[in-house]
């Protein structure tokens, strides 16, 4: 029998070799799974919030988890189902100084279900530069990634967006179905600090000011939730609010887990002299315009807490757009 030349056995054997792999691609400060919120607040339109989970993979792809709240669609807030117990609230009318009352917790309307959408996208990275294009036309944004000084966490500071005007994000390598309870959170033992943009009665605004975890009181019964009575000061209470001259201006602040498998948490407070409604009676629990804000817990690579990013997504009641109260926001120690 005639051999086959030897130059058509090479060909036929390099034939049956798989394809060269693709070059894996580097994940944004070596981290996988994040938390963003991102927010459009402009002047003479109506302004949006997105909170994400943003899970990156080594092919160059990322896909964004997301709630969103929007002017042109406003919500009504909505029940978490957990009001704290006797522990750290009180059902009196004329409660101790320290204790919040006991109402059931609110938060932003869809925040207990579901994320609102799913959206694929690519990445790439440009030294630090964190370059996604979404599959949604137009729709581009830009981080830079800082890694944290012991390399646990990575933080991602917002540079532009075809959408948004601001954003904040963080990302480590523990799963997005881990969490910290409430103790644990209560006891955290770094420098919290409040940091936002967001929209006041037509125009962009953004400040920052310290967040006292510690102040606030564990639940025995509901123990994940946190309670705060924020005594009188000069505070937001005061002034332009509706508070009248010598009313109690002291805040009630509620965190609350909304997920047992995720997350979730939300902050809920509002004044203590707007329980007393437009005909001079009080109401025990507000039913006005008090805030209400989504959070998506901030966790480094071991797991431990570090703060939040959020949203504010307080529609006016009364369905009046100038009293919306929006903004995008973190909570965090790692800035």
């Amino acid at each position: 029998m005639r051999k086959a030349p030897l130059v058509l056995l090479v060909l036929s054997f390099f034939a049956f070799l798989p394809a060269p792999a693709t070059a894996a691609t580097d994940l944004p400060g070596g981290k996988a799974y994040f938390v963003v919120s991102r927010g459009s607040f402009k002047t003479g339109t109506t302004n949006w919030m997105r909170l994400s989970d943003y899970t990156f993979t080594t092919d160059g792809k990322v896909r964004a988890r997301t709630y969103l709240w929007q002017q042109a669609k406003p919500v009504a807030r909505q029940g978490t189902g957990t009001t704290p117990d006797s522990s750290c609230s009180t059902s009196s009318s004329t409660p101790p100084q320290t204790l919040v009352r006991s109402c059931q917790v609110l938060t932003a309307g869809g925040f207990t279900s579901s994320p609102n959408e799913s959206t694929p996208g690519n990445y790439r990275l440009d030294g630090d530069q964190l370059h996604i294009t979404w599959d949604v036309p137009g729709w581009n944004e830009q981080w830079a990634v800082v890694p944290s000084p012991d390399g646990t966490l990575a933080r991602l500071d917002f540079r532009s967006n075809a959408l948004a005007t601001a954003g904040y994000g963080y990302g480590s390598n523990t799963p997005l179905t881990t969490r910290r309870q409430m103790s644990s959170v209560q006891s955290f033992p770094g420098n919290l600090r409040l940091e936002f943009h967001g929209w006041d009665k037509g125009d962009p605004v953004s400040n920052g000011s310290g967040f006292d975890i510690g102040l606030y009181r564990t639940c025995t019964t509901t123990s994940w939730c946190l309670t705060y009575r924020q005594p009188e000061s000069a505070n937001s209470c005061q002034g332009g609010s509706g508070c009248k001259q010598g009313g109690d201006t002291s805040i009630q602040n509620h965190v609350v887990r909304v997920s047992n498998t995720d997350r979730r948490d939300t902050h809920w407070h509002w004044c203590s002299c707007l329980s007393i409604n437009s005909a001079g009676k009080e109401e025990f629990c507000y039913k006005g315009n008090s805030h209400v804000k989504p959070m998506l817990q901030i966790l480094d690579d071991n797991g431990q807490f570090h703060g939040w990013v959020g949203v504010e997504a307080s529609f006016s009641p009364q369905n009046n757009r100038n009293d919306d109260m929006i903004s995008a926001f973190r909570v965090a120690d790692f800035r």
